[in-house]
């Protein structure tokens, strides 16, 4: 069908003197603000960020007094303590933080630095994660970085920022990132967002662009207004397959593409075109500073400035099963993680090959301790008959199966499935993983005992196929269009509408964020009913959001019939 583009931008005009590019239009920018005897400048950065490199590129100033930031945490023997409880023994999950990052800092070493700052007679240059907290005024730059770029860092060695740990396990890095630096630094990032004189974009080293808070503020208040797509980036797995290289465009050559990730503000970004010159950002800051206005109200009362909706992409084409899975229920996330809501979840298949399927909740009949016991001696014989207790049900293009947490699942080989689920992505336990090693030639985390306690066994097969397969009835059908409710479950708080697109129609956000998929098709147009925003084009398999701000609004077939998936928060009743 083709078409996919990879890396779409979202255009901002007017944007002339405001965009620097590259380390000398930087250094004049920078040299304007730093003209004077006297000054201070902190060179804010998230954790992640190369503070060498931010370091290198302030230091043509020639301050007269240099703080690193990091030079007030506790001592080491302290961090460590500090982040047992954090971070735990698991090699995957660890306890949501809800402190700050002065809960890591010496207090007498901050003071001391503090006023070192205050009494300094000259230029003074603060750098690293907590350079704002140094001083009340000077001028602030705030240096960002992706949440995809630092998992590739963390790869190539990078450690992470309150740990030297440059050789460790990527899970336990991620581990590390997710429950615990990426709170505190989201935290300082809002507080920098707001007084914050300079935006720096350091996702790469060789290629930093700035811009001015006004631009920054004015792209953003613009995006929050009308659809806009972040840009995916797409990973090999054990289980991966062959589609997303064909459709997406991708490296042929390379061995499979397991995963896209395409609408997750948490970790996605949004790139810029600033008259040509492109910004990329976190898409986290568009939740973080325009949470209402993308959200909608009654979905920010609920869930404050976290993006509760999570699409991506599965591939098994000639690929493998998934592993065999469970979410955690609402109370268990809670109880152990200190996660608010849970991974409820459901799988849309896009495409389906020779042999797809889902397996989905226990058989009628299956004994449950003999399947605990199975899967717990799997891990020494290699073996377990998964369809002797789980139901292997054949799935064609267009089903839909709704996986409420609690349900034991997995996605068979050669499917393509858009995954549509609670945001909270990382909580899964892992049943079963057909005998094989990950990637890095190690046994992939098993997770039994804590699936073991969040199973709901009375999800059988009559009750699965009665409630969890193809829960789909017509809303409306005239010649333009047909609407359709797909999900999910009951306990989940997504709906679903999948609408087939003969013409156009007009489609309401219900008060919410839309997240959206064209499912079948080359191409639709999203456009605004009162000419709020310019028509969007999204193509085959794309997912796009539009923000609670942007209204009602039209989607048109250009090239024939289409189907197009949304998702959006059920309004509370």
């Amino acid at each position: 069908m083709g078409g996919y583009d990879r890396f779409p931008s979202i255009r901002v005009r007017g944007s002339q003197g405001q965009v620097f590019q590259g380390e000398a239009a930087i250094r004049e920018r920078l040299k304007r603000s730093h003209s004077g005897g006297e000054w201070v400048c902190l060179a804010e950065t998230y954790p992640g960020v190369s503070e060498d490199r931010v370091r290198d590129l302030f230091s043509f100033l020639e301050p007269d007094l240099i703080l690193r930031a990091k030079d007030v945490l506790r001592r080491e023997e302290d961090l460590r303590i500090l982040l047992s409880g954090i971070l735990t023994k698991d090699r995957v999950f660890g306890r949501m933080y809800a402190g700050d990052l002065t809960d890591f800092l010496d207090p007498e070493k901050l003071e001391a630095a503090r006023e070192r700052v205050r009494k300094a007679r000259g230029r003074v240059l603060v750098y690293g994660f907590g350079a704002s907290l140094f001083s009340d005024h000077g001028l602030l730059v705030f240096a960002d970085i992706s949440r995809w770029e630092i998992q590739l860092r963390y790869r190539a060695g990078m450690s992470s920022y309150l740990t030297h740990n440059p050789e460790e396990d990527i899970l336990k890095k991620f581990k590390q990132g997710y429950f615990l630096e990426w709170r505190i630094g989201d935290k300082v990032k809002r507080t920098c967002l707001d007084r914050m004189d300079l935006y720096l974009d350091m996702n790469r080293d060789e290629a930093p662009v700035m811009i001015e808070k006004a631009l920054f503020d004015r792209a953003l208040e613009e995006t929050a207004g009308r659809p806009f797509r972040c840009v995916p980036y797409f990973d090999p797995g054990v289980w991966g397959g062959q589609w997303m290289k064909k459709v997406c465009g991708l490296d042929m050559e390379a061995p499979n593409y397991a995963w896209s990730f395409d609408g997750v503000p948490e970790e996605n970004s949004l790139l810029f075109d600033f008259e040509g010159t492109l910004l990329e950002m976190p898409a986290m800051n568009l939740v973080l500073t325009h949470p209402e206005d993308l959200l909608g109200p009654q979905v920010y009362a609920r869930f404050g400035a976290e993006f509760p909706i999570r699409f991506d992409l599965l591939d098994t084409m000639e690929g493998q099963n998934l592993s065999l899975q469970v979410h955690p229920t609402a109370d268990y996330i809670r109880r152990e993680f200190g996660m608010a809501y849970t991974q409820d979840e459901s799988y849309y298949i896009l495409e389906a090959g020779e042999g797809a399927c889902v397996y989905l909740g226990m058989q009628e009949e299956a004994d449950f301790d003999a399947m605990i016991r199975d899967l717990k001696q799997a891990g020494e014989t290699g073996v377990f008959d998964a369809e002797a207790y789980i139901n292997k049900i054949p799935a064609k293009k267009h089903d839909h199966f709704l996986i409420p947490a609690g349900t034991i699942h997995c996605s068979g080989r050669n499917t393509v499935v858009l995954e549509i689920s609670a945001t909270p992505y990382i909580f899964t336990f892992k049943l079963w993983d057909w005998g094989r090693l990950g990637l890095d030639g190690k046994p992939r985390p098993i997770h039994i005992d804590r699936g073991e306690q969040v199973i709901r066994r009375e999800r059988r097969t009559s009750y699965v196929m009665e409630h969890l397969v193809n829960r789909t009835f017509e809303v409306k059908k005239d010649q333009a269009c047909t609407e359709e409710h797909t999900g999910l479950h009951e306990l989940e708080f997504i709906e679903t509408r999948r609408f087939t697109i003969r013409e156009e129609i007009t489609v309401s956000g219900h008060g919410s964020v839309s997240v959206l998929n064209l499912v079948e098709g080359k191409e639709v147009l999203a456009e605004s009913e009162d000419g709020r925003f310019a028509p969007f084009r999204v193509h085959y398999a794309e997912t796009f959001i539009v923000p609670a701000r942007a209204g009602t609004f039209r989607l048109r077939a250009v090239h024939g019939p289409v189907r197009v998936l949304q998702a959006y928060v059920r309004p509370w009743a």
